[in-house]
């Protein structure tokens, strides 16, 4: 295996705009996903059922956000070990990731799923809203626990440095949704059913990209074990709890307006809801920044460059700051396009 600590050395904000633009574009295509089955929805021409998506939405993005806060940690501690050139605990922290993703994330989902009629009820979802809602997230919510093993393997991947294949990972998941999607919801008449088979299918195609490369790649994926998982858990829970507390605010936020919204009917949570798709697209770059610098940060913590850490830090606050002007002046602008 080659020399994987590549952030102890190089151009600092080089790495930053690297990382995190091809993290944005691989996280952007999650959240694409959903904007996506909104619109193929909305070509049907039935407002309910894109208020429908969007209930849903709101409770796959509570999921997604919650997975991605435990993915954080998976690229922290990699990331801190492969800059102390220890390989081997490097592997073990890979290794028991992934299963402490996987465990997360069935709690979280058969949660939701035993709840759902309740969640659906909270949100303001009813009747044949409701009724729709709850038959997509029945399909969909048991393949987030591939999105969560596929994101905590892409998180990896930004551990070792690979931008391309932590970019491919997730934006396969895209590609995949973006070709199944007219297939299933027109071509064969499916309508919402389609959709949510699609999403099934990219969330499979995530975790078989991200695992295959963490694996095939750089060897950095070994069997599970009993010692691994008593001797990685504690660290990686430590930053993965605060992680998903963080994450999970957004969404609950959002689900907390939605329900407010939903008062008003289904026509203004349909316009909501495509509200709440397009944040997370245009700004996934934003959101991209904190997993893309951890490993960044953590390789060089590892090899104790505290010049680097800092910087690293003030070089990022720069490119979020620049990058927020540029977009919000941008949808301010091209409001009235992106509303037709």
């Amino acid at each position: 295996m080659s020399d994987n600590a590549k952030f102890v050395q190089g151009n600092l904000m080089r790495h930053i705009i690297v990382m995190a633009s091809t993290s944005s574009f691989g996280l952007m295509s999650i959240f694409f996903v959903d904007l996506l089955d909104m619109w193929f929805i909305s070509l049907l021409d039935d407002p309910k059922l894109v208020a429908a998506i969007g209930f849903a939405s709101t409770l796959t993005f509570l999921a997604t956000s919650i997975s991605i806060g435990t993915s954080i940690a998976a690229g922290a501690l990699v990331s801190r070990a492969l800059g102390a050139k220890q390989i081997e605990t490097a592997k073990r922290y890979a290794i028991t990731s992934l299963v402490i993703a996987a465990i997360v994330s069935i709690l979280t989902n058969a949660l939701m799923i035993s709840n759902l009629d309740t969640l659906l009820s909270w949100l303001g979802a009813v009747g044949e809203v409701a009724r729709v809602a709850h038959d997509y997230l029945l399909i969909v919510l048991p393949a987030s626990v591939f999105l969560a093993i596929g994101l905590a393997a892409s998180a990896v991947l930004r551990g070792v440095g690979d931008a391309k294949g932590s970019m491919m990972s997730t934006l396969s998941g895209g590609i995949v949704n973006a070709i199944l999607d007219p297939i299933l919801i027109f071509s064969l008449s499916l309508g919402v059913t389609g959709a949510a088979i699609a999403s099934v299918f990219a969330r499979i195609a995530v975790f078989t990209y991200a695992v295959s490369r963490v694996h095939r790649r750089h060897q950095l994926l070994t069997r599970p074990s009993v010692d691994a998982f008593k001797q990685c858990s504690k660290p990686l829970l430590n930053i993965a709890l605060p992680a998903i507390i963080t994450n999970a605010a957004t969404p609950l936020g959002n689900a907390y307006v939605t329900a407010a919204i939903a008062a008003y009917g289904s026509s203004y949570v349909a316009g909501y809801a495509v509200i709440g798709r397009l944040t997370p697209v245009c700004f996934a770059f934003v959101f991209s920044v904190s997993g893309a610098i951890g490993p960044i940060i953590g390789q060089n913590y590892g090899a104790n460059n505290w010049t680097r850490i800092k910087q690293t830090l003030r070089d990022s606050l720069v490119v979020i700051s620049s990058f927020c002007v540029l977009v919000s002046g941008l949808l301010w602008l091209l409001q009235d396009y992106v509303i037709d």
